[in-house]
């Protein structure tokens, strides 16, 4: 009964640990991509993602809460900012594939 309560211990600190290290990962690349955003997209989009700046303006800009951006699947979104879109220059050779797939995750929770 005793090795039953010690290996159930056991397994339940470790459950606890990969849940701790999971969580952190996440939030780690939670704050790359809006260290990312902040240096690549913001002058234009905004901190709110609204493009409501003098670029974003100029632009045209358009907000990530617009109903044309919230029917975009995120690969077309991955694609707009890998190639560019309109005046919006491309990033596919600055950014990873795996940095761009966590903007468009911020700019998805921007749009909220």
């Amino acid at each position: 009964m005793q090795n039953k309560i010690v290996w159930s211990s056991r397994l339940m600190l470790a459950a606890l640990l990969a849940a701790a290290i999971f969580l952190s990962a996440s939030a780690r690349a939670d704050n790359a991509a809006e260290a990312t955003y902040k240096s690549k997209c913001a002058g234009c989009h905004g901190p709110d993602g609204k493009g409501e700046t003098a670029a974003g303006k100029a632009m045209k800009a358009g907000s990530f809460a617009a109903p044309e951006v919230a029917k975009m699947s995120d690969d077309d979104l991955a694609t707009a900012i890998a190639k560019g879109k309109n005046k919006m220059p491309a990033y596919e050779k600055s950014l990873k594939p795996e940095q761009i797939k966590d903007l468009v995750s911020y700019i998805r929770s921007l749009a909220k």
